[in-house]
């Protein structure tokens, strides 16, 4: 009895799959689209992979390849496989330069390049190539109305590069490799200088240059730290350091 229950569902399942499988090998370009995107819609986004595949296998060239290839990629964005989006984006953009797309290939490039960003303790590579591509976005298309959301992804991901920057810096300063980390502190000041990183490496640097007796770079160091920063937690202690060093000097 369980064994003729059992193949009475299968049989169901198997008509019922039947019944639902989309024939597109008699379908149009357009139409075969318009299913892709339907699955798309439907959030089926591995079926709709298949299908965007299908259509730029089988109608290379035709006018509705840029649209296929531009949701094959928010396909792979969307089923969280960022590199493959990323390839895709980056395929549009070379191969269709004119397509109206572009723009929207671009941010979803630095975008997929955005989610592949680890924590800051990690390699940092998609974080530089996600501000390149979102830079890219700015630079190429500066009245779009995403320009402001690239600005401020662009700022959170030098936050990032900024932070290891500067614990790489702390780490050498606790090994008592003073040198090395008067450098990387210099190195924060320099290239993320309009992160909070940068007054709180100035702040460590200071510090340094006078345990090293480095004290005319201490007071220059100083002068500019009470220039940018008069507000800084540590601002009555920089101009006292200041003064002193200047009085001695």
């Amino acid at each position: 009895m369980k064994r003729r229950t059992l193949l009475a569902l299968l049989l169901v399942a198997l008509v019922y799959g039947c019944a639902t499988t989309v024939d597109t090998t008699t379908m149009n370009a357009e139409e075969h689209f318009k299913y892709a995107k339907s699955l798309y819609d439907d959030e089926d986004y591995l079926k709709a992979i298949n299908e965007f595949q299908a259509i730029l296998l089988q109608f290379p060239g035709n006018q509705i390849t840029d649209d296929a290839e531009f949701y094959l990629g928010m396909s792979y964005f969307k089923n969280g496989q960022y590199l493959l989006g990323a390839y895709q984006f980056s395929k549009l953009i070379k191969d269709i330069p004119s397509s109206p797309y572009v723009p929207k290939a671009q941010f979803m490039l630095a975008e997929s390049y955005y989610k592949l960003s680890p924590p800051y303790p990690l390699d940092q590579t998609y974080t530089k190539k996600a501000i390149e591509e979102f830079q890219a976005f700015i630079d190429f298309f500066p009245n779009n109305p995403k320009v402001k959301e690239a600005a401020e992804k662009i700022k959170e991901l030098n936050d990032k590069l900024a932070h290891k920057e500067y614990e790489a810096a702390v780490i050498y300063e606790k090994m008592e490799y003073y040198n090395a980390a008067i450098k990387y502190y210099q190195n924060v000041i320099e290239k993320y200088h309009d992160t909070k990183y940068a007054r709180m490496a100035m702040y460590r640097r200071i510090k340094l240059l006078v345990l090293k007796k480095r004290n005319s770079e201490a007071i220059q160091q100083a002068q500019e730290f009470i220039a940018k920063y008069p507000d800084d937690a540590h601002i009555k202690e920089i101009k006292e350091l200041e003064a002193k060093l200047s009085k001695n000097g």
